[in-house]
C-alpha cells in the first residue's frame, strides 16, 4: 500500500500527445502516452522499460513538465510532491527543472560543453540557484566524484570531457544531477552506448549514489536486465500504453503479461555450432596497424580465419580494435604489416586498389541505420543501387529483384516507396542488410548491427542473418561487444584487448573455462535476467 506521505512523484492517467504533420495528409493529433498512471515514493527507483516508440522517455520528461518535439500533456496530471507541475509557470519551472528534477541522458558527451572544466559544469546549476557557495558545492562535487567511484576525485573535475572516457563521464554527468541534492533523477538509457565492463560499474556506481543520498529516480532503458538491477518496481510499456506494472522480482519471476514474457526471455536463440573448413575464405596474418599521422599502433599481430557460410564473432571493449580491424579488411585503413587473404588471393591494402568484383564479395552493414542510407532516397532506391553498379540492372529486372531482396528480410513490397523516415529501427537495418545481400557478397562485416536496438528487435535481426546465411551460404564477421549475441550467432570468437587477440577459438573452446583473467572479466559482466544480480557480481569483485 502506497504511504501518501511518502509520494514524491504522482501520476494520473497521463496523455501526452503531439501533432503529425504526414506529407502527403492533413496535419492531425497522435496520442504518445496513454492513460498511464503510477506513483513513486521517495528513494525508490522505478524502472521504464519498453522497445522504441513506447513513450518511455516521453514520460521520464513529463516528469519534468517538459516535452520534446511538440508533445504536450493533453490530461491527466504530474504531481510533483503534491504540486501539479503540469500547470507550472515558466518561472516555477525553472525552479523545478535541474533542482528538484534532474536527467541524465544516454549520451554524456552531448551534455557537456567541451571549452570548460569539468567541475565548473557540475557546480554550475547549484551555485547559480544560490543552493551552495562555490565553495561547498565544490565540496559536494568531489564527495560524490569518491561515491561514484571515479579516479582522483580531487583532481578530475579540472579535466576537459575529452579527457575522460565514457564510462567516467557519465558518472560525472550522475554527480552533476545530485550536485543540487534533486528529489528526482531521470535516467534515460544511461549505460546503453556503453561496454559491459563499463556498465556494470557505471550501474554499480549509480545504486551506490541512490542508496547514499536517498534520492528517487526514474531509470529508462530497453534492457530489462538492465533495470532489474537497479529498480524497486517496474512499469513495462508498449505503444504508449501500460502492459505490467509491479515490484522488480515478480516481474522477472513471474510476469503475467505475454509481452513481458517475451522480453523476460529474449535472445533464445538456438544456434548449431559448424567446425571450421580446412579452406578458409577469410585469412588475416599478422595484421598491425595505426592511424594515419601516429605511431601509435592500434592493432597488434592480429591473425584469424573464418570459413565460408560461418560466423567469426570479434568481441572487446570499445577501443580493444574491432572495429579499426574491419576498416583495415575493407582497405579504408592500410595496415603497417601482415597480411589479407580473401578466397586464397591477397586483398591490396587500399580500397581504390581493389576490383569490382573484390569490391561485391565484400559488403558491410553499419551500427548505426540512421546515417548509413540517404534519407532523400526510397527503399527501392537504396536496395537497388548495388544492383545497377555490380550487375547492371536496371527497369523491371532491377524492380523483380528488390522485391526479392524485401522479401527475404520479411518485409514485402509495400515498403519500395519509403523514406527511411517512415521505417522502424528494426525496418531500417533490414533494408541495410538487404542493400548488403543486392551485391551477392560472400562475406558481410557486421558492425555492432544489433546493439542499438531493442532486444526483441535485435532477436529478429539475429534470426533473420542465421536465416539468411543457411540459404545464402553467406560468412559474416560479427563484431560486437555483447556477449549475449556472440552465443547466439557465433562459430568461432576472437576476443580483443588493446589491439590484441587474446583469446580465440571455436565458440565451444572460447566459453569454456579456465578463462584468462580478460575473458572472465567480459563474461562475468553480463547482466543476467534475475533480481540481485549485481550486488552479487559487485561482491564478486
Amino acid at each position: 500500500m502506497v504511504n501518501s506521505d511518502t509520494v514524491l512523484l504522482d501520476v494520473r492517467h497521463l496523455q501526452l500527445s503531439a501533432m503529425a504533420y504526414p506529407p502527403d495528409a492533413k496535419p492531425h493529433k497522435i496520442t504518445i502516452v496513454d492513460d498511464v498512471s503510477f506513483t513513486l515514493e521517495k528513494g525508490q527507483v522505478l524502472g521504464l522499460i519498453g522497445e522504441s516508440g513506447a513513450g518511455k522517455s516521453t514520460i521520464g520528461l513529463a516528469a519534468m513538465a517538459y516535452g520534446r518535439g511538440g508533445v504536450h500533456i493533453s490530461s491527466g496530471e504530474v504531481l510533483l510532491n503534491g504540486v501539479d507541475i503540469s500547470d507550472a509557470s515558466r518561472k516555477e519551472l525553472r525552479r523545478i527543472r535541474g533542482l528538484q528534477v534532474c536527467y541524465v541522458s544516454q549520451s554524456a558527451a552531448a551534455g557537456f560543453n567541451p571549452a570548460h572544466r569539468l567541475i565548473d559544469q557540475v557546480v554550475e546549476s547549484t551555485v547559480l540557484n544560490r543552493i551552495a557557495s562555490r565553495k561547498d558545492a565544490q565540496a559536494r562535487a568531489i564527495a560524490l566524484f569518491d561515491t561514484l567511484g571515479l579516479p582522483n576525485p580531487e583532481t578530475i573535475g579540472n579535466r576537459y570531457p575529452h579527457q575522460v572516457s565514457g564510462g567516467q563521464l557519465q558518472r560525472v554527468m550522475t554527480a552533476m544531477a545530485l550536485c543540487s541534492e534533486p528529489d528526482l533523477i531521470v535516467f534515460d538509457e544511461p549505460t546503453t552506448a556503453l561496454d559491459v565492463t563499463t556498465q556494470i560499474d557505471v550501474l554499480a556506481a549509480i545504486k551506490r549514489a541512490i542508496k547514499k543520498t536517498g534520492v528517487a529516480a526514474l531509470y529508462i532503458s530497453h534492457d530489462l536486465a538492465v533495470v532489474a538491477q537497479v529498480s524497486d518496481k517496474i512499469m513495462v510499456l508498449r505503444n504508449g500504453k501500460t502492459v505490467e506494472f509491479d515490484e522488480t522480482r515478480s516481474i522477472i519471476e513471474a510476469p503475467k503479461e505475454q509481452y513481458t514474457r517475451e522480453l523476460v526471455n529474449v535472445r533464445g536463440i538456438e544456434h548449431e555450432q559448424k567446425v571450421p573448413s580446412d579452406n578458409p575464405l577469410l585469412t588475416i596474418d599478422g595484421i598491425s596497424a595505426a592511424y594515419p599521422g601516429t605511431d601509435i599502433h592500434v592493432l597488434k599481430h592480429v591473425s584469424m580465419q573464418l570459413s565460408a557460410g560461418q560466423t567469426l564473432a570479434i568481441v572487446g571493449e570499445s577501443g580493444s580494435g574491432k572495429s579499426t580491424l574491419a576498416r583495415v579488411i575493407t582497405g579504408l585503413l592500410p595496415p603497417k604489416s601482415g597480411t589479407i587473404n580473401f578466397d586464397n588471393q591477397q586483398l591490396p591494402p587500399y580500397l581504390k586498389k581493389r576490383s569490382r568484383e573484390e569490391l561485391q564479395q565484400l559488403q558491410m552493414i553499419y551500427q548505426m541505420a540512421d546515417v548509413a542510407m540517404n534519407p532523400r532516397h526510397t527503399v527501392g532506391t537504396i536496395i537497388g543501387r548495388p544492383l545497377t553498379y555490380y550487375f547492371k540492372l536496371r527497369g523491371k529486372a532491377r524492380r523483380d529483384r528488390v522485391a526479392e531482396l524485401l522479401d527475404s528480410i520479411e518485409m514485402g513490397t509495400g515498403f519500395t516507396d519509403r523514406y527511411p523516415a517512415e521505417l522502424s529501427g528494426g525496418q531500417k537495418q533490414r533494408v541495410c542488410i538487404a542493400r548488403a545481400l543486392a551485391a551477392k557478397p560472400r562475406l558481410i562485416i557486421c558492425d555492432e548491427v544489433t546493439s542499438a536496438l531493442d532486444p526483441l528487435v535485435a532477436d529478429g535481426i539475429l534470426k533473420l542473418l542465421l536465416d539468411l546465411q543457411a540459404r545464402e551460404n553467406v560468412a559474416y564477421l560479427f563484431i560486437t561487444h555483447d556477449l549475449a549475441t556472440v552465443k547466439a550467432i557465433a562459430d568461432s570468437i576472437a576476443i580483443m584487448h588493446q589491439g590484441k587477440v587474446v583469446r580465440y577459438g571455436t565458440k565451444s573452446d572460447v566459453l569454456k573455462p579456465p578463462f584468462d583473467d580478460y575473458t572472465e572479466l567480459l563474461l562475468s559482466s553480463v547482466p543476467q535476467m534475475q533480481a540481485g544480480w549485481l550486488d552479487e557480481a559487485i561482491a564478486r569483485q
